[in-house]
């Protein structure tokens, strides 16, 4: 209740604004990048794209940027919640989320598990999408080892006044979003909602499924609503708010899904001489999910664990100042801190479809870190960038509570012991401009580093018949990389650049696999792997030439486990969920009479299990999009996901049953309220 009535007030705050002066400047944006970040492999996303993508999903408009990746192939409408963590690099074979994504400089990952609630944030009402690849970002707190992901808020100037839209597609799912922004008072804003639901489609295969598979439905919401007001002749201070369920099932009886959150923020913003960042946020989420084993001939679904309830509160701050040193040199200080609390609470070991169990396991963690960062341009051409951080850590109350649900008796009463430590990482690089500037040389080299999440820590889980367990005495990751590379703009709309990159993730996080049923069911538990090491090559390329225009995306991963000890037979494998090839390109044109795009996208073929003995298949896509006005800020659309219906494979259980993400899909619909291009 308490955050809500928070997200309110943020939502009324420019009514208090009216008396300050109109000449105000309000910006609702971060400070600016800082010219180091030229020595950085980073990729955009603009704000006409963001409305563009066939799905509507922000997931599948971070794919526009190849090596980005997902634990799962499937989307927000279908996949398990708790896969859908983010990474980027080849550094996966974990769901929990190895790029650091933040929204409005806010960490948007989830307190307990780090996997990411995508279907909470419409991309529709986002304004810009950077992705800089490559870990140690320490500017933005821990976390960031395969790089980071930072999404920000559309303004009122790339938003319409009101805008309304609502979609019908196939399996009789239903898309619908509205919104209003503009001037209030002396600041700006906007209030926006999202829903959709969906009766979906059977996950598994036709040639695998049996009575027991059932379509796999979807009911998703969530208001957002963002103030930005002046406080003075050069500062403001910017209040979010998000309020999201999402409710899914998995294809079979006892298989539910529901996530709910409720996030908000402040941020206090300088433009003047001393620039300054000051940020606090809250993040409450509750998480519940079932989990069924089904017979051979896939008649029957047995209840096996009732994860019922997984409440998760995260608190965090953060500030950052930008004294005045120099014209050619800007400087970054500050510090951050991030708390999180949580436990899963469930019911196990069902007999004649009754639990006979009870189990609760949690803990709490805190990070504390703080960082310095410089930017210079000593010569015409040059930059020089070179930045480190600190930070403490500590996790802190770990149990683990099993009971008899009969009489009470206590089967379990663990507490495990607190840890803590210091990591200290950073980053440096260096961009040159030779010439007219046409071209840019870069360099990089970075160290980054992620603590265990709780889910990690403390929660097992089911997929099918395989079983993976927690381990509560995992260590934080840490990471070491180098990359290099050319950006070639010889026209303000042609842009092409090439990478090269070398990653070495130590003290991994994977599933590891300790033991496989005569059936193939699997018994796997997270362990602490020697290393990932992961090398390779990202392509990007932008052009426009009148009204067409083309982007274009490729990704090349060569990346292996190094293991020891019980982990040993998977040194030299590829981590799971890992494709070594993955590319994107979009093509539009937008005549005056309709705005027209068609997005191509590969994926390689990938292992699904950590002993690579099971291959998922590569798949390539087709999706399609149309917007057609018909006057008075109205318009017909029309969208297409995998419009050839190829079979994207998402997973296989021990039992070699595939499952699929999702098949053909085409939508129509009215729009109203085109957004303001070019802001």
């Amino acid at each position: 209740m308490r955050l809500c009535l928070l997200s309110a007030a943020a939502l009324a705050a420019p009514a208090t604004a009216q008396s300050l002066p109109q000449e105000i400047l309000v910006t609702g944006a971060s400070l600016p990048q800082p010219p180091g970040d030229a020595a950085y492999d980073v990729a955009t996303i603009e704000h006409d794209r963001l409305q563009g993508v066939a799905s509507g999903r922000l997931e599948d408009v971070l794919r526009d940027v190849a090596g980005f990746a997902q634990f799962r192939r499937s989307d927000s409408r279908s996949a398990q919640p708790t896969s859908q963590g983010a990474t980027l690099r080849g550094l996966g074979g974990n769901a929990s989320s190895r790029a650091l994504i933040t929204l409005d400089g806010v960490p948007f990952i989830d307190p307990f598990g780090g996997w990411e609630s995508f279907s909470a944030i419409d991309p529709e009402r986002l304004g810009l999408v950077r992705v800089t690849r490559g870990g140690g970002s320490g500017v933005a707190g821990p976390g960031a080892l395969a790089g980071t992901i930072e999404l920000s808020s559309a303004t009122p100037q790339q938003l319409a006044p009101v805008w309304a839209d609502l979609a019908y597609g196939s399996r009789n799912s239903l898309d619908a979003h509205a919104g209003v922004s503009g001037q209030m008072g002396g600041g700006t804003g906007f209030l926006s909602a999202s829903y959709a639901r969906g009766d979906g489609f059977v996950p598994i295969v036709k040639a695998d499924r049996g009575p027991v598979d059932e379509p796999a439905d979807y009911k998703q919401a969530s208001v957002a609503g963002r103030a930005v007001v002046p406080v003075g002749a050069d500062s403001e201070l910017q209040a979010s708010g998000l309020v999201f369920t999402d409710h899914r099932s998995r294809g079979t009886p006892f298989q539910p899904n529901r996530t709910e959150g409720e996030d908000a923020s402040l941020r206090l913003i300088g433009h003047g001489r001393w620039g300054y960042e000051a940020t606090a946020y809250v993040q409450a989420r509750s998480f519940s999910a079932g989990f069924a084993s089904v017979n051979d001939s896939r008649t029957v679904a047995t209840e096996t664990l009732n994860q019922y309830s997984v409440p998760s509160t995260g608190l965090g701050g953060r500030f950052e100042i930008r004294p005045p040193v120099g014209e050619k040199v800007q400087l970054r200080l500050g510090a951050d801190t991030r708390y999180v609390t949580g436990e899963t609470d469930e019911l196990y070991q069902f007999v004649a479809g009754s639990p006979v169990n009870g189990r609760a396991a949690g803990g709490r963690s805190l990070t504390l870190g703080g960082f310095a960062e410089g930017s210079a341009e000593p010569l015409d051409g040059l930059t020089l960038t070179a930045g480190g951080r600190i930070d403490r850590w500590r996790i802190m109350d770990g149990f683990l509570h099993q009971h008899a649900l009969a009489n009470g008796a206590v089967l379990t009463d663990t507490a495990y012991p607190n840890r803590s430590g210091w990591r200290p990482t950073g980053r440096g690089g260096v961009a040159w401009k030779p010439g007219d500037g046409a071209i840019t040389l870069r360099a990089a080299g970075y160290l980054g580093w992620r603590l265990p999440t709780l889910n990690e820590l403390y929660r097992s889980y089911r997929v099918g018949s395989d079983t993976t367990q927690a381990d509560p005495l995992l260590d934080p990751e840490r990471l070491k990389g180098v990359d290099a590379g050319i950006d070639y703009q010889p026209l303000p709309n042609l842009h092409v650049g090439a990478t090269l990159f070398a990653n070495r993730l130590e003290d991994a996080i994977g599933n590891v696999t300790t033991a496989i049923a005569p059936t193939g069911a699997r018994t796997l538990i997270r362990q602490n792997l020697h290393a990932i090491s992961s090398r390779g090559a990202e392509l990007d390329a932008r052009l426009a030439v009148g009204i067409w225009s083309l982007s274009a995306s490729y990704a090349y991963t060569d990346a292996h486990v190094r293991a020891k000890g019980q982990a040993i037979p998977l040194d030299g494998l590829r981590p799971a969920q890992t494709a070594k090839h993955s590319a994107s390109a979009t093509l539009g044109w937008s005549p005056r009479i309709a705005k027209l795009s068609a997005t191509l996208r590969y994926i390689g073929p990938q292992y699904e299990d950590d002993l690579n003995t099971e291959t998922l298949k590569g798949a390539m896509t087709l999706d399609a999009t149309a917007l057609v006005p018909i006057g008075h800020g109205f318009a017909i659309e029309a969208r297409a996901e995998n419009l050839s219906n190829t079979r994207v494979e998402a997973g296989i259980s021990g039992d070699d049953i595939v499952e699929r993400a999702t098949p053909r899909t085409l939508w129509i619909g009215f729009r109203y309220g085109e957004s303001r291009s070019g802001a």
